[in-house]
C-alpha cells in the first residue's frame, strides 16, 4: 500500500459506508480492500468457521474491474454504485453461479447452481466483490449453526459459544471482521438472533420487499433475505441494493422501496411513540439482557420519544404455531431433495433397486437429525385427519398474531423488545434439548408470522458474562424506513454511552484476543 492508504488491519474494521468513502476518494483501492478481507479470512476462519467456500479469484477480479473503471474516470466511473468495490459475504442458502451452494447439507455437497439469485444479480450489478458463502444450520433449521453438516461456526466473542442461527456464519463473518457486509435469510429470526449474540446489526425486511428468487426455500411464507452488517446505516445501504420488485418472485411486492438511507440519516426520534411489548421481556429473560433493554428505553425517552406499553396476548402462542407452520412448509419444500433429480444419490446396500429405496437411502444419509425431525413433524401435521387440528389451527393463531400487531401499531409507531432472551450459550449446551433451542426465537418469530420488518442492533454487554445483547425494533409492513430512523438514533445514543462501536470497545473479547486466549488454554 502507498502511504496515503489505510493499513489492512484498519481497513477491515471500517464500516461499509466508511470503506465506500475511502474507495470513492481514492485513498484505497478495491483490490486492497478485498485482499485485506481475504487475508483476514485466511488468518482467523480456521477457528471461526464462518465460511464454507471462499471466492478469492472472482472477488479480486471484480475489485480490479472497479479500480480500472475508477481510474479511467468519465461517465462509467460516475455511474458506479456507492458500494462498488465493497466486499460482501453470502449465506450458503442463496444460489450463486460459479460457487457451490450446499444449504449446509451433505445432500447438496458440491452442487453448483446454473443461475444467480435475484439478490446476487443485484450485488453483481453494483460490482460488489463476493468473498464467499457462509455457514448455516442445515437448510436454515436451527438457532446455533451447530446443525451444519460442515461443522459449527463459533462466536467471535468467545469461541466456545454459539454465534446464533441459522445464519451464524454471516453474523460471525461480520463480527470477526472477515467481511464488512453479508446477506442472511430470516425465517423465524435467523438474521436477527445471530446479530444479537454477535454484536452485529441484522434486518428482516418486510415480507416480499426483497426477492426470495434463488433462496433455497425452507418455509416459503416465512423466509426473507436481509442484510447483516456492523452499523444501521450499512444495513440501509445494503437493503437499498437488494430490495425492490422482482417479477420472478410471485410474492414480491410491487411498490418501490422508500429511501432507507435517508431514513437512517434522519437523526431524531422526537414525537415517535415506541411501544414496549409486554409479552417479550421480563420473566424468562436474562437479567443482563433486561438491564441493557432498560438502558435503551431510557436513552430513547431522553431523545424525545414517547415510551408506551402495548400488549400482544397471542404472542404466547406464536412459538407453537411457528413450529407447526414452518416444518409443514419445509416438509413440502424439501421433498425435491430425493437423490433422483439432483444432489447426493445413495444406493441401497441390498434388495431391489427401486426409486423409493434410492430416495430413502439418499435422504437417510443426506439429511441431518434436525432436518429429519422437522420433516417428520411437518409431514405429520399435514397428514389426512390431522391437517385441520394442527396446520389449520396454527394458521388461525397466525391471524391472531397479525391482529395483535395491528392493535399494537395503532398505539405505537415502532415496537421494541430484546432480540433474544439470553446471550450466546455454550456450544453443545442445547443440542440434546430441541425445545430449549427453539425458545431462543421466542421474540423474533412473531414478525415472520405477520410479515412485518424487524431490526436487531447491539444493545451493549450483559453484566453477567460480558457478551453482546440485542435490541429488536419492529415496524408495520412496508414501513422499514421507521426501523432505520429509530435504529440509527438508538445506535448513536448507545455508542455515545459506550464511547464507540461495541466491537471496537471490547478488544479483549474481539476475535484476535479471543483466539490468543483460546490458544493459551
Amino acid at each position: 500500500m502507498t502511504e496515503k492508504n489505510t493499513s489492512a488491519g484498519t481497513l477491515i474494521r471500517l464500516s461499509a459506508a466508511q470503506l465506500a468513502e475511502k474507495l470513492r476518494a481514492g485513498e484505497v483501492t478495491a483490490v486492497e480492500a478485498t485482499q485485506a478481507h481475504l487475508d483476514r479470512i485466511a488468518a482467523v476462519d480456521g477457528k471461526v468457521n464462518a465460511f464454507l467456500h471462499v471466492n478469492a479469484e472472482e472477488a479480486l477480479a471484480v475489485a480490479a474491474e472497479v479500480d480500472a473503471i475508477r481510474a479511467a474516470g468519465g461517465a462509467e466511473a460516475e455511474a458506479l454504485h456507492y458500494l462498488a468495490g465493497v466486499p460482501i459475504a453470502v449465506k450458503d442458502l442463496i444460489v450463486t453461479v460459479g460457487q457451490p451452494t450446499t444449504a449446509g447439507s451433505k445432500i447438496l455437497e458440491g452442487w453448483h447452481s446454473p443461475y444467480d439469485a435475484t439478490v446476487v444479480e443485484r450485488l453483481r450489478a453494483a460490482k460488489m466483490p463476493i468473498l464467499g458463502k457462509t455457514n448455516l444450520d442445515e437448510f436454515a433449521m436451527g438457532s446455533s449453526t451447530e446443525h451444519s453438516a460442515y461443522g459449527p461456526t463459533r462466536n467471535p466473542w468467545d469461541l466456545d459459544r454459539i454465534p446464533g442461527g441459522s445464519g451464524g456464519g454471516s453474523a460471525a463473518a461480520v463480527a470477526a471482521f472477515e467481511a464488512p457486509l453479508a446477506l442472511g435469510t430470516d425465517t423465524g429470526g435467523s438474521i436477527r438472533q445471530p446479530g444479537a449474540v454477535t454484536g452485529t446489526v441484522g434486518v428482516k425486511p418486510t415480507y416480499g420487499s426483497v426477492s426470495r428468487y434463488g433462496a433455497i426455500a425452507m418455509a416459503s411464507s416465512l423466509d426473507q433475505i436481509g442484510p447483516v452488517t456492523r452499523t444501521v446505516l450499512d444495513s440501509a445501504l445494503l437493503h437499498q441494493v437488494i430490495g425492490g420488485h422482482d417479477p420472478r418472485d410471485s410474492t414480491s411486492l410491487p411498490e418501490p422501496l422508500a429511501d432507507l438511507v435517508a431514513a437512517a440519516k434522519t437523526g431524531n426520534v422526537e414525537g415517535l411513540r415506541i411501544g414496549i411489548i409486554k409479552e417479550l421481556h421480563g420473566e424468562g429473560y436474562q437479567a443482563g439482557v433486561e438491564n441493557r433493554f432498560n438502558d435503551a428505553l431510557e436513552l430513547l425517552k431522553e431523545a424525545g420519544a414517547e415510551i408506551v406499553e402495548v400488549s400482544c396476548p397471542n404472542f404466547q402462542y406464536a412459538l407453537g404455531a411457528y413450529y407447526l407452520i414452518m416444518p409443514s412448509e419445509a416438509s413440502s419444500n424439501l421433498a425435491k431433495f430425493d437423490g433422483v433429480r439432483y444432489g447426493l444419490r445413495v444406493l441401497p446396500e441390498e434388495g431391489p433397486m427401486t426409486i423409493e429405496r434410492v430416495m430413502g437411502a439418499t435422504r437417510a444419509a443426506g439429511f441431518g437429525d434436525e432436518v429429519k425431525r422437522r420433516i417428520i413433524l411437518g409431514t405429520y401435521a399435514l397428514s389426512a385427519g390431522y391437517y385441520d387440528a394442527y396446520y389449520g389451527s396454527a394458521q388461525k393463531v397466525r391471524t391472531l398474531v397479525q391482529r395483535d400487531f395491528e392493535a399494537a401499531f395503532a398505539q405505537a409507531d415502532v415496537l421494541i423488545s430484546p432480540t433474544a432472551p439470553t446471550t450466546a450459550f455454550p456450544l453443545g449446551e442445547k443440542l440434546d434439548d430441541p425445545l430449549a433451542m427453539y425458545l431462543n426465537d421466542v421474540a423474533t418469530i412473531p414478525a415472520n408470522l405477520a410479515g412485518v420488518p424487524g431490526l436487531s442492533l447491539p444493545g451493549g454487554l450483559a453484566d453477567e458474562d460480558g457478551l453482546p445483547v440485542g435490541i429488536q425494533l419492529l415496524a408495520p409492513a412496508r414501513e422499514d424506513a421507521r426501523l432505520y430512523r429509530v435504529g440509527a438514533v438508538l445506535e448513536s445514543l448507545l455508542e455515545a454511552k459506550w464511547g464507540g462501536p461495541l466491537l471496537a470497545q471490547a478488544p479483549d473479547l474481539a476475535v484476535a484476543g479471543t483466539l490468543e486466549t483460546q490458544e493459551a488454554k
